[in-house]
Parts: structure tokens; sequence; C-alpha cells
């Protein structure tokens, strides 16, 4: 039976040694969705290794905010990374987009910081790109089906942003509708 430990460096080794990126990838994201001890030092090198490869940092930036062990702070550090720009339409994608569709744990965090940085984020979008910001502020339409408790989170970020100056008329539309609905 293997521990923790053999599973993480049978792991690194299957990083290490695979022949393709979907290996080097489906390696990778096991290590970080499960907490691996090597995960941090392999996204490290990883990164290194494909820094000049803005569609693989797009994936590096994906799997990491898709984890179930990435919370609301280390998105905030992930944000600050010099590789991270909400200027670029699939980086702020590779991001905040997982982040908010892929990592329903801390998305869903019951103290509502989720959704107070969906908010910011589609605020900060609108301002960038419209169309971004409107495709990010569909992740609540159906904030309904939630909890009581997470509705009040989620109706007051949705409320956030109606409030909110200069919003285009794609994001407008989005939020006043699932306001509404």
């Amino acid at each position: 039976e293997l521990d923790n430990h053999d599973i993480s460096k049978l792991l690194h080794h299957h990083l290490q040694q695979a022949g393709n990126m979907t290996d080097r990838i489906a390696a990778l994201s096991t290590m970080v969705h499960h907490a691996s001890s090597n995960a941090s030092q392999a996204l490290k090198q990883f990164y290194v290794e494909f820094k000049d490869e803005p569609l693989v940092i797009d994936k590096w930036f994906s799997l990491q905010a898709a984890s179930p062990t990435t919370d609301i702070k280390a998105i905030h550090v992930l944000m600050k990374h010099p590789a991270f720009t909400l200027k670029n339409p699939n980086r702020a994608r590779s991001l905040i987009f997982a982040f908010c569709n892929s990592n329903p744990l801390s998305f869903h965090a019951v103290d509502g910081s989720g959704y107070a940085y969906w908010a910011e984020q589609v605020i900060a979008l609108n301002a960038i790109n419209p169309q971004v910001a409107a495709r990010l502020a569909r992740t609540m339409d159906r904030w309904r089906k939630y909890t009581p408790q997470l509705q009040a989170s989620m109706q007051a970020a949705l409320e956030q942003i109606s409030r909110s100056k200069n919003l285009s008329k794609d994001v407008a539309e989005v939020i006043n509708k699932s306001l509404s609905h």
C-alpha cells in the first residue's frame, strides 16, 4: 500500500519522465490537487521551463486556480505573479474563471470571500474588456439555487456590481437579469 510520501514521489517521477505535455499537466495537476509535498517545487520548475509559452502558462494558472487546495488568499498571490495580467483575456480566464467556475470549495466559501472576489473582478474587467466581464458575470446566473446563506452573499455581490458606475451594457444586462429572476 502506498502512503502519501510514496504517491508524491511517484507523481514527481511521472512529471519528470512524461514524454508529452498532456502527461506532464496531468501529473502536475494531480500533485497540486492533492497537496503533494512536491507540488510547490514542481510548480516553480514547471513555470521556469515554460515561462515563454503563453498557452502553457495559462494552463499552469488554471490548474492552480481549480485546485481544492487553493483558497482566496492563494488566488490573490497568483494575481500578483509577474506573468498575470487582467489585460490579457486568456490569462484572466485561466485564473479568475477557473477559480470561480472550477473550484467550488473555495469559491462558495461560507464567508462570502469568493463572491466578493468575483464582484471585484467583474468590475475590474468591465473597465478593460466588457465582453470578458459579462462572461464572468454569468457565473452567478443560478445563484437562487444555493442555500439561503450562500444566496445572501451572492445577492450582495450581484448588487455591488449593479451599483457600480459605468457598467457596460453587456455586464449590466447579465447582472440585472440575474437579480430579477
